[in-house]
Order: structure tokens, then sequence, then C-alpha cells
């Protein structure tokens, strides 16, 4: 199965994500695999086994989203200096969203930018983070504050990788699934309820249908300056979970599982989503082990947080909130107070 992003005449040039389709794949100059020891000791020679290209190398980079750096960008770039890559070079970007956030970085700055392929072996980086073009890296400030948009040449999703996939690392991914579906498709949302993802063929409609979605997105809104900021739905809570847990609390999905709930609570105080709507989310996320603990200790600090993320402007926080199920609502005047009774909720 083939999914096609095209986007509009003088906008990025398109590319396809191929959905267990990575058979060979030839490639013109020299080429470099990121990945990291996980899925290098798992996975990487299978991957060798199927590029066909004059020189190979491979660059390992740590793994976790603490490592997700300029100093770990820096240490593949210096990697490619080293081996003489030009702009016939291509990048692999072989792990999950962080290998893929850094490698497509690097790609996007090393000689003014550089071809990458997306190679996703996690549930997250398949249905999300793989597809679309942004990348970068944290800082002490927050999440994702430093990168570019950058689209990958093509992004070959491959069912094997995620068979060795830790139970974390996959309820992470279905909260990418249910972010999806909620905001976008209540159909979808009625199939997740109905379709345990534990069922191989259940897992790869919905890993084609969260594509589906995201690719109609992103070809309709590539710099995010319109619907594609609805893909943050969870996200405004949540990268602020994950500063303030100098991301080692959760995994990125997790700490979207959580902010998805507070963006429901705030949903349902400003009159977008009922309470049955709510509860109906909840046991979905529950279905997965996504129902997180996350006691905000100062919600003063946690609301002026907000205010480092790269959608705020103009000193206005953006919320992204369900409006029913299967619709979104992009919020702009979400009064302060209402903001810190939902954070003050999650204290206890």
């Amino acid at each position: 199965m083939n999914i096609s992003i095209d986007f509009a005449p003088a906008q990025s040039q398109n590319y396809t994500v191929f959905i267990d389709a990575l058979e060979r794949l030839t490639l013109r100059g020299k080429v470099a695999i990121v990945t990291n020891p996980k899925v290098a000791g798992l996975h990487l020679a299978s991957l060798l086994a199927r590029i066909d290209a004059d020189e190979v190398y491979v660059i390992t980079v740590p793994d976790g989203e603490s490592h997700k750096t300029l100093q770990n960008v820096e240490m593949i770039l210096e990697n490619l200096f080293m081996h003489r890559f030009d702009r016939n070079a291509t990048l692999i970007a072989f792990g999950g969203g962080v290998v893929g956030d850094m490698t497509g970085f690097a790609a996007a700055i090393f000689q003014r930018g550089i071809r990458f392929i997306q190679i996703p072996t996690t549930l997250l980086s398949q249905v999300d983070a793989s597809v679309g073009g942004k990348t970068g890296v944290n800082n002490r400030f927050g999440k994702n504050l430093i990168g570019a948009f950058h689209q990958p040449s093509a992004v070959y999703c491959q069912s094997e990788f995620l068979a060795t996939l830790p139970a974390r690392e996959f309820g992470a991914g279905v909260a990418e699934i249910v972010k999806m579906a909620v905001t976008f498709d209540a159909d979808f949302v009625a199939y997740l309820e109905n379709h345990p993802l534990s069922t191989p063929s259940h897992l790869r409609e919905a890993i084609a249908r969260s594509i589906a979605i995201k690719a109609r997105v992103v070809a309709e809104d590539e710099k995010e300056a319109g619907v594609r900021a609805v893909l943050n739905y969870g996200h405004t809570f949540g990268h602020v979970i994950e500063n303030e847990t100098g991301y080692t609390a959760f995994l990125h999905g997790e700490a979207v599982a959580i902010g998805m709930r507070m963006a429901n609570a705030l949903a349902q105080k400003l009159g977008y989503l009922t309470q049955t709507e709510c509860a109906r989310i909840e046991k979905l996320l529950e279905q997965y082990g996504l129902l997180f603990r996350y006691p905000v200790q100062n919600p003063e600090r946690f609301y002026n947080a907000f205010f480092l993320d790269k959608k705020s402007l103009n000193a206005t926080i953006t919320f992204i909130v369900p409006k029913s199920i299967g619709g979104y609502a992009i919020v702009k005047d979400a009064p302060k107070e209402t903001v810190l009774e939902v954070l003050r909720e999650f204290d206890r």
C-alpha cells in the first residue's frame, strides 16, 4: 500500500509513503544510515542487505529524547564531513522520532540541504513523526524549538520492525493514532474502539488511515499556517510535561496522552466537548494503558511555560481541542483562569 503526499505547485517535492514495500533501495552517491544502538542491534543487518550504493556508512546516536540535541546533530555532520559527503549524498533515518528529527535536521542544514529517507521503526514515528518534514532538536527552553521544515524523499513503514517494539513504545504510538482519529475522523474512532490493534490486520489498517490523514493535512498546510496545527492536539500541554520532567519520565506519546486529557478537560469547560465524549476518549486511552497521572505542582509556572512553545504567537497561546468526536477547534482566546482550573484539577 502506498500513500502519496502531493504538495501544491511551488511547494516541496511530492513523495510517497510505502507500507510494507521495502525490498531494495538503489541510491546514487554516498549513503549514511543514522540509527541508535538498540535499533542497530535488532535490524541494521536486515536493512544493509537491501541497500545498493557505492559507499554506505553507519552513524550511531544515543537513544532517547534527552539526546535530541544540537551536539548530536553536530556529531552527525562531523561524520559527513570526515567521509567527504556532498550534495549528491543521502541520509537514511533508521529509528524512531528522535533519530528521524535529528537526521532530517542534519540533512536540512548540510550544504544547505541534501536528500534523506525515513525508515521509521516505532509505531509513533510510522504514523506521525516520519511524515511531514518537521525536523529539529530540543534545548533547555523546550521541545523542537530549533529546527527546519525539510521533507524526506520517501518514507518506508515496515511492520516487521514493530515486532520487537516494547509495550510502552507501542502505546506511545497508539496515542498519536488516537490524536488523529479524535480530531479528524469519527468513523476511525469507532474503528479503534471495536478493532484491537493487537491484531496485525487491524494495526496495519490503523497505520494506513493515520498516515492518510496526516498526508492530507500536510499537503494542504506544509508549514503549519492553518489546519496542520490541529495535529498538535495534546502537544501544547504534553511538551510542557516533557520539559518539566527532563524528557525522562514519559515517552513522547505518553506525554501527549496526558496532554490530550488536559485538552479534553479544557474543551469541556469551553463547551466543545460533552462529558460523555470526554469519557469515550478516556476509555479508548485506557484500553491501551495511556491513563497516566501527572500532578501539576505549580499551575502558574506550567501556564507560563506555554509561551515558549512554537505555537504561541504575539503572547497568545493556541490550544487545539476536540469539537465533539471527529472535529476540532483552534482556540486562541481561552481565559487564563479556565486553563489554570484545568491544571489545578490535575494537581491531585
